[in-house]
């Protein structure tokens, strides 16, 4: 895969998982273009949710919406059993799904200042 196949790769899959953030009731949800600060990653997808329940079911949605539509895997796991923040490695993408509590704390926004925002805006369902 080319380089340019593989960064438009990795954009819309971070497209998708916002998209799917959303439809499952996340906010907040800030997606972070991270290529011309680092190397280990190209995107990060920042979202909050209500309840652990829910960021259980965001996570659960995501996995299913990368791996099995559009065939990723999944390289890593944080987070899940203990609450308050759930990063899911994707290698070129990092999902970060937090409680409100969690995400104001650490502020990973707020960290990566220099990261350019991709426009996202989530679509309804008709």
């Amino acid at each position: 895969m080319s380089p340019v196949a593989a960064r438009e790769r990795a954009l819309g899959r971070a497209l998708a998982a916002a998209q799917t953030a959303h439809d499952n009731k996340a906010r907040d949800i800030q997606i972070l273009d991270l290529r011309e600060l680092t190397t280990e990653f190209d995107y990060f997808v920042i979202a909050t949710s209500g309840s652990t329940r829910q960021m259980h079911a965001v996570s659960e949605e995501i996995d299913h919406c990368l791996e099995d539509d559009l065939h990723d895997r999944r390289l890593g796991l944080e987070g899940y059993q203990t609450g308050g923040w759930i990063l899911q490695d994707y290698g070129d993408i990092v999902i970060h799904l937090f409680d409100a509590k969690t995400r104001e704390y650490y502020r990973l926004d707020e960290l990566w200042t220099g990261a350019k925002r991709v426009p996202f805006a989530p679509k309804d369902p008709a």
